[in-house]
């Protein structure tokens, strides 16, 4: 089954192919346009400027994708697209672009919660069958956030951000001190020069039992720092501290908390997604601790963790191939919820979905008679 698959919830348009086999889901083609030389001079993303460029690049990306893998619209068997959530302008390009091809080919339209893209990110990343249960964290610029995942459609929030996500925290102390956007690779860049135990910055919810995030308090100490030793501020070595220790506590809290809801939730697996993961530190702290923890760390490349369409399209795939019923919403929803059931939704029906997922991985395994010995591959 091959999926086309579209992504335009923020200020990056993008678009791929996947095809689903036996094993997991493939990305055949995928190509993203970045916005962020765009929005740099604002210091933040501006809704309307992302739409346009939305618009101006979508109609070109989709030709290019397919001209990669050398097939032509016919031969996609559904069409996917971000329905909710994020900037309603910007969900609007993509959403309805997917709905004009999928009416024009004749093909399904699915439209897929970003959330839930992000979850199945490092799955697909990794080359890897969707395996439930596990827990699941999110961390970008828009969401912080903790998920037992129990089942296609069947998701339990762990613990999430009560104000600033954490790569908006990140955002926020870069223009603090005077960094350009985006602030996460700017403020990894003068961490790596700093000593992370300069300032004794403050962890948010240091409860055991809470899993909950809070950075307003930890960016407004960064404030009071940066705001109150002005004769510092000409010293680099200081600035280079207060990034380094601002990154740490951030790290810190992330991980933590992410080992705790694997804890707390008695599941084996933890996936982790989102642009804060490309931060360098905090994918090895995950990796330290998960090792020390016994966890089956789940972790995408860099590329993998911030917005991208494979994640949307390889997530619609999946769910069709498992024979979840695909969501078919007649517009978009900026503040889409992955938490709360449709209607007379079955809550069970994603466990059962899951158990028909991995009987069609073990089903489809080739037998011994059919695998062909390495000598006689024929290579095209």
């Amino acid at each position: 089954m091959r999926v086309l698959g579209i992504e335009t919830s923020c200020d990056e348009t993008a678009v791929a192919l996947v095809e689903t086999n036996p094993w997991s889901t493939d990305i055949l083609a995928q190509v993203v346009s970045t916005q962020i030389a765009l929005h740099r001079p604002f210091g933040g993303v501006v809704p309307e400027m992302a739409t346009r460029e939305h618009l101006r690049n979508l109609p070109l990306l989709v030709p290019q994708v397919m001209r990669e893998v050398n097939l032509g619209l016919d031969a996609i068997d559904a069409i996917a697209a971000t329905e909710g959530p994020g900037l309603a302008s910007s969900l609007l390009i993509g959403h309805s672009y997917a709905r004009a091809l999928a009416v024009a080919l004749s093909k399904p339209m699915v439209g897929v919660n970003h959330l839930e893209g992000h979850l199945y990110s490092s799955f697909l990343a990794n080359r890897r069958a969707v395996e439930f249960p596990f827990v699941g964290l999110i961390a970008s610029g828009g969401h912080t956030l903790l998920v037992h995942a129990l089942g296609w459609d069947r998701y339990v929030k762990l613990g999430s951000t009560v104000d600033d996500a954490a790569g908006e925290a990140f955002d926020k102390v870069a223009k603090l001190i005077g960094l350009p956007y985006p602030g996460g690779p700017e403020i990894e860049k003068m961490a790596a020069k700093g000593n992370a135990e300069a300032f004794g910055l403050p962890r948010s919810f240091p409860e055991r039992d809470n899993l909950n995030f809070s950075f307003s308090g930890l960016k407004t100490a960064v404030r009071f720092f940066f705001e109150k030793s002005p004769m510092m501020q000409a010293d680099k070595e200081w600035i280079y501290d207060l990034c380094a220790s601002f990154q740490k506590a951030v790290v810190d809290v992330l991980v933590r908390k992410a080992v705790a809801a694997v804890g707390q939730a008695r599941v084996e697996r933890l996936a982790v997604s989102g642009g804060v993961l490309c931060n360098k530190m905090l994918r090895e702290e995950l990796e330290f601790a998960c090792y020390e923890a016994g966890i089956d760390l789940i972790m995408p490349e860099p590329a993998y963790c911030t917005d991208n369409a494979g994640m949307i399209a390889g997530t619609a795939a999946e769910k069709l191939a498992a024979g979840v019923e695909p969501r078919v919403g007649d517009d978009i929803n900026p503040n889409l919820d992955l938490f709360s059931p449709e209607p007379g939704r079955d809550l069970a029906r994603g466990l059962s979905v899951a158990a028909k997922l991995k009987n069609r991985h073990a089903k489809d395994v080739p037998q011994e008679s059919s695998v062909v010995p390495p000598g006689e591959i024929e290579v095209w």
